[in-house]
């Protein structure tokens, strides 16, 4: 007997001979989604946005958010968020119509994003309360490395495209062509790699800094 088989007869008899009832799995599972409250993980507060931004402010994922009533406030909210970290008014603006149309007096605007760029800012198709991530869909409107190569990401997300769950945003895109490429960012890049001390911007945007705009029953 080779050492191949040797390992292989270990694995089956340690698995013993108990077969496998495919239809009793499939309704264990059914059972399963018809109450998916009780499978679910509380979220960390009763309102989805503040469930979100809770958090997208935690340490794990360690990025800060802010709430504006419109997104004609965005460039004002940039600029504060500038001003306390003593950068130039200078930055990376994601060529999507929802950013293009604002007000940007007083910036100097550019839409390529180089490998060294300071700031960024983008808008997410999507929240996702339970992890406090962001969904960008790829497009000609918005450029996938624009997520990952600034050193501050500012991203734009409207209130009312903040779902509960994860599986609330397959829910959403079902029957949807997909993209051909899909981010789902949490936080602001980091590893633990490092004698298991957090390091943030090992990979990515060192800072990020999430602009909830409006509330979950807005239309803008």
């Amino acid at each position: 007997m080779s050492a191949r088989e040797t390992i292989l007869d270990a694995v089956r008899s340690g698995l013993g001979n108990t077969a496998v009832d495919p239809a009793a799995v499939r309704r264990d599972a059914d059972a399963l989604l018809q109450d998916l409250p009780s499978i679910r993980p509380a979220l960390l507060a009763d309102g989805l946005v503040d469930a979100f931004i809770a958090r997208v402010t935690s340490p794990k994922v360690a990025a800060t958010a802010e709430r504006i009533a419109s997104a004609s406030e965005l460039p004002a909210a940039v600029g504060r968020y500038l001003e306390a970290f003593g950068l130039p008014a200078v930055v990376a603006l994601q060529p999507a119509a929802p950013l293009q149309d604002l007000d940007w007096s007083g910036f100097e605007l550019h839409d390529k994003v180089a490998p060294d760029e300071m700031i960024a800012i983008g808008v997410a198709r999507w929240g996702i309360a339970e992890t406090g991530s962001l969904v960008f869909h790829s497009g000609a409107d918005t450029p996938i490395l624009a997520n990952f190569l600034p050193l501050h990401h500012l991203v734009m997300v409207r209130a009312d495209t903040i779902l509960p769950f994860l599986d609330d945003y397959a829910a959403a895109t079902a029957g949807q062509r997909p993209p051909r490429n899909v981010n789902i960012v949490t936080g602001a890049s980091g590893t633990t790699d490092i004698e298991g001390s957090l390091v943030l911007g090992a990979h990515g945007p060192r800072f990020l800094h999430v602009v909830i705009v409006g509330t979950p029953d807005s239309s803008e």
